[in-house]
């Protein structure tokens, strides 16, 4: 497992780095203290795993992932737990609080080993579905049958999703890159790792932060894409 270390005390790399020298299978490709040559190496290096400080100088480790043309797996190692939940919300594999357990750090290679290992060959009961399926989809007590080209994107909320339609924003029992392995990827675009967007609704694009763009859809959300899934945006669009 290729890893990359950010953090910015020379000590807390070190004992990562004696951490990680337990472990056979992790490959320290390289390392760094702060934003600029961090994301310069990574997309160069392109490693599988990062293991990412959140307070960087001048800037937080979710400063980087923004800027990243290659997004690795992520683990954040930090000594405070209020980012937790933004950590997550960038659907981070583990969160680590310092002084870095060696157990933890262990669990934390676990989940990443499993979502590096190859996906099974997809089945029938799989099969992507496009704008004119009619999907089931169910929220408590209350359940919808829409055509899915009607549902105008799904924004991720921790281990679910919430998909938009008809003015009614359901929460689904799915994960939005499981979602995303099921729906037609000329329809529905990931924006950034928090939306799936149905191209069909796209009204409006605009410049935005950090090379990026904001999407208006037809039914008022903006979505902000990511930098580096602005370029694929622009091939699937233009003529």
């Amino acid at each position: 497992m290729r890893i990359y270390i950010v953090e910015d005390s020379r000590l807390a790399r070190q004992e990562l780095r004696t951490l990680l020298a337990a472990v056979p299978d992790a490959d320290i490709v390289g390392e760094a203290a702060e934003l600029a040559p961090a994301r310069a190496a990574i997309d160069t290096l392109r490693p599988e795993l990062l293991l990412l400080d959140v307070e960087l100088p001048g800037a937080t480790g979710f400063d980087l992932l923004d800027q990243l043309e290659h997004l690795p797996l992520v683990v954040f190692t930090t000594a405070y737990d209020q980012h937790a939940l933004a950590a997550f919300e960038r659907n981070a594999l583990d969160y680590l609080l310092k002084p870095i357990d060696a157990q933890r750090l262990e669990a934390a290679l676990a989940k990443a080993r499993e979502r590096l290992r190859p996906a099974a060959p997809a089945t029938p009961a799989a099969a992507v579905k496009g704008g004119d399926d009619m999907v089931f989809l169910r929220d408590g007590e209350c359940c919808w049958f829409v055509r899915l080209g009607d549902i105008a994107g799904f924004e991720a909320c921790g281990n679910y999703a919430q998909a938009w339609f008809d003015g009614q924003r359901p929460l689904l029992a799915r994960t939005l890159t499981a979602l995303e392995e099921r729906l037609d990827p000329q329809l529905f675009f990931r924006a950034s790792r928090s939306h799936l967007i149905n191209l069909r609704w796209v009204q409006g694009i605009e410049p935005w932060s950090n090379d990026g763009y904001r999407v208006t859809l037809r039914d008022g959300h903006q979505v902000e894409v990511s930098r580096r899934q602005a370029r694929l945006l622009r091939e699937k669009l233009e003529l």
